[in-house]
């Protein structure tokens, strides 16, 4: 399919022969990129942003919950015609509008589709800024469950912040647990950094 209309997204890409930008970096400018492509749309689509926001959040979830769609983003033996037939099948089968088509495409062209999903989450971090929500970045050591995001929404909110938005990142070396970012606070109840405070407490009582 494709790709060549996603002209503003296209001119944030890598181009050869240029030093390419840390992860964050690199899925902050493919996000700059769209959400500049959606304020374009909004003046003949007023609904464009929604549905771009909507479309990517849904691939985000995809991502997060089947780990089959984990691995075939993230595998780095895929060329590109193989990256292409495969995500273009996904997003066809589950609904994915023009625009996020065409992001995934121009990643695709890039070698850049194991950045997506952080590319997904810049984008709804932009978007949290302009509407004035608070983005909260959770790590776990597994995907969250509804029940799990409805509490820590629930203990934020009760902790004094308000218009909270989830950005999840799985990460099993935490072991279990969860590290909870919002600004500049931290909040760490990870296994991980309790058993390394108990290591340290026992290495003191040596």
């Amino acid at each position: 399919m494709p790709v060549a209309s996603a002209e503003t997204i296209a001119s944030a890409s890598p181009q050869g022969g240029q030093a390419s930008p840390h992860a964050s970096g690199l899925a902050e400018r493919y996000a700059q990129a769209l959400l500049a492509l959606a304020d374009d749309k909004r003046q003949t689509d007023p609904a464009a942003l929604d549905r771009i926001a909507a479309d990517l959040d849904k691939l985000f979830a995809l991502w997060r919950d089947d780990a089959p769609f984990r691995a075939f983003v993230a595998d780095p033996r895929l060329d590109a015609v193989a990256q292409r037939k495969g995500a273009f099948a996904i997003l066809e089968r589950v609904g994915i509008g023009t625009e996020v088509r065409n992001l995934v495409g121009v990643l695709i062209n890039n070698r850049r589709l194991a950045a997506l999903p952080q590319v997904a989450q810049a984008f709804g971090v932009l978007l949290a800024e302009r509407r004035g929500q608070q983005t909260a970045v959770v790590t776990s050591a597994h995907p969250l469950t509804d029940t799990q995001r409805a509490q820590i929404t629930a203990r934020l909110t009760e902790a004094g912040y308000s218009g909270i938005r989830l950005s999840e990142q799985v990460d099993p070396s935490i072991l279990g647990g969860l590290i909870v970012r919002i600004g500049s606070r931290l909040y760490d109840n990870s296994i991980k950094s309790k058993l390394q405070r108990l290591q340290y407490a026992m290495k003191g009582a040596a």
